[in-house]
């Protein structure tokens, strides 16, 4: 019986350091995705400066989300990519041009799978 309820423990035990492990690695990509969508609305209404600080708040998400899924680089460099850009057009003043970029860097996110 003693075995029993320690091998019920130890699952538990198990289960919760995984759970928090997952939901860790997902928060930092949907962090990233939430900021992207506002620098992105923020963008399509001509607001550079709000557009421009969730782009950057979305990028050191999304590197902390590439950095903790080795298999997802590729995605999260090319999501990294559009969110440089992004943040370069709303540098500039051009808050469509960002919209553009940090779309296509929610899809990317979406495509790394976490």
């Amino acid at each position: 019986m003693k075995s029993i309820s320690t091998a019920i423990v130890a699952g538990t035990f198990a289960l919760f350091i995984g759970t928090q492990a997952w939901a860790t690695d997902a928060g930092h990509t949907s962090e990233a995705m939430e900021h992207a969508g506002q620098s992105k609305a923020h963008g399509e209404m001509g607001h550079a400066k709000e557009a421009l600080a969730h782009a950057k708040e979305s990028l050191a998400h999304a590197k902390e989300a590439r950095d903790d899924h080795a298999a997802s680089h590729k995605h999260m460099d090319e999501a990294i990519k559009h969110l440089d850009e992004a943040i370069k057009h709303a540098e500039m003043g051009h808050g469509e041009e960002s919209a553009k970029h940090t779309e296509e860097a929610v899809k990317h996110m979406r495509q790394s799978g976490h």
